[in-house]
């Protein structure tokens, strides 16, 4: 945290650096502005209820949204239809030849492909407006007539999704940092007050039920596990296998070139926090259907009361865990390739010593990715399911997403750093890592 707060205090002295900075202050401030502004034309309880109904998945999208959901704010679809957006196109990239020869096509390729991306956008921001309109239909303010009101209520959720998209992009090209990372940063960030004041209230309701060393050993410990999850995602973030690397000497007229020993880094994390978001999304879904297309009060059949309550399942955990494992495992293999890491070790003139160059490298290079793997999965579904159950014991609700939160927090603070680092280097000003 120290190294955190000595580097941006470094990056302030530069000019460039500190416009930057400001520029990216500002659009977040105004993204935070924007979480004021509500939806005209719908009932802010009938939708608030249906973010109970929605359970977990309501709570993982309240915070997404830095609290605009909760609050009915024209942010209130937040920036997660952008995040499927990227993670449908990625997966796409790999699946069909054209879009993957369109991303090796260099700058104008990805501009294309982030084109797509910004389409497939609005159009998954006016599918979820619609059934969020839909659900809460009968709950609209009868200022304008029903069509209208529907036009209106649509059109600000999907606008809004955009103008947060639009804010992202802008910090990519003109601030620091990425955009969309940053943004849903401060929307967790600023969630940290009501954390704490939720925490505090379960203290108070513990001294009344229970004597006062009770309740202060039940906080401390729960604040204490907080603390440790933290430094294990920091440990974990910051983890790499790095794999031996011998480069061949070779001469070229006078002079030897090659020869010197390095090393190739492998990230233990390669999947970041995206199996944790999609298979939240995807185990959730069903009852989240059922909860979108269910009127308040309204007699539902056993199936649909099964799924609306999934989340309290002992299934649900078990579903959720190999769910996180299999994003993880399909997720790494999509982000790193270790027949093209292989490739460019042998056309540079580079060696594991032991192993065979060519396929023997990519073999060796891809069973340590493997193994990475299982522990990268063991440690999401931990983090995450460690809250889950903590919160199922304590009764202390919200709790559940914080090892999500924490891994966001921690990843997006950490590429912060290092981009600050790297433009102070370039710049020949010395970081704290000098």
């Amino acid at each position: 945290m120290s190294g955190m707060i000595e580097t941006l205090k470094n990056a302030f002295k530069i000019p460039d650096l500190r416009k930057k900075l400001l520029f990216t202050l500002i659009m977040l401030i105004i993204y935070r502005i924007g979480i004021r502004v509500p939806v005209p034309g719908i009932d802010a309880a009938a939708f608030t209820e249906l973010l109970d109904r929605f359970g977990q998945l309501g709570s993982f999208l309240d915070i997404i949204s830095g609290g605009a959901f909760k609050q009915v704010s024209i942010f209130s679809l937040g920036i997660v239809p952008y995040i499927n957006s990227s993670i449908i196109m990625q997966l796409l990239t790999v699946a069909i030849p054209a879009l993957e020869r369109l991303q090796k096509e260099g700058d104008e390729g990805r501009k294309k492909i982030q084109q797509y991306v910004r389409y497939m956008t609005v159009g998954l921001a006016l599918m979820q407006a619609t059934a969020y309109w839909y659900t809460t239909r009968l709950a609209s303010t009868p200022a304008l007539p029903f069509g209208l009101n529907a036009i209106l209520v649509i059109f600000s959720f999907t606008a809004g999704t955009a103008f947060i998209m639009w804010i992202g992009e802008q910090i990519n090209e003109s601030g620091i940092g990425n955009g969309i990372s940053l943004i849903i940063f401060a929307g967790i960030v600023t969630r940290g007050p009501d954390a704490i004041k939720t925490l505090f209230g379960y203290f108070q309701a513990w001294t009344l039920t229970r004597n006062a060393i009770v309740s202060v050993v039940m906080t401390l410990g729960v604040a204490l596990l907080f603390v440790l999850v933290i430094a294990l995602v920091v440990f974990v973030q910051m983890a790499e296998r790095r794999i031996p690397v011998q480069y061949a000497k070779k001469v070229i007229g006078r002079k030897m070139y090659g020869g010197q020993s390095t090393y190739l880094p492998i990230k233990v994390n390669q999947a970041g926090v995206i199996p944790v978001i999609f298979a939240s999304s995807i185990v959730m879904l069903p009852s989240t259907l059922v909860s979108l297309f269910t009127r308040p009060g309204a007699e539902v059949g056993p199936v649909a009361q099964w799924f609306m309550n999934f989340s309290g399942n002992p299934a649900y955990y078990v579903v959720y865990g190999l769910m996180i494992m299999g994003f993880t495992f399909f997720y790494s293999m999509v982000q790193f390739n270790p027949i093209e890491v292989a490739n460019n070790l042998q056309k540079n003139g580079g060696f594991i010593p032991g192993i065979r160059p060519g396929r023997p490298t990519a073999d060796f290079i891809n069973r340590t990715s493997r193994r990475l793997s299982w522990f990268d999965a063991m440690f999401l579904v931990l983090i995450v399911l460690l809250p889950t159950l903590l919160s199922a014991i304590t009764n202390i609700q919200g709790i559940w997403f914080g090892g999500t939160a924490v891994i966001i927090l921690v990843g997006v603070a950490i590429d912060l750093v290092n981009q600050l680092e790297a433009q102070m280097v370039m710049r020949h000003y010395k970081g704290f890592l000098d």
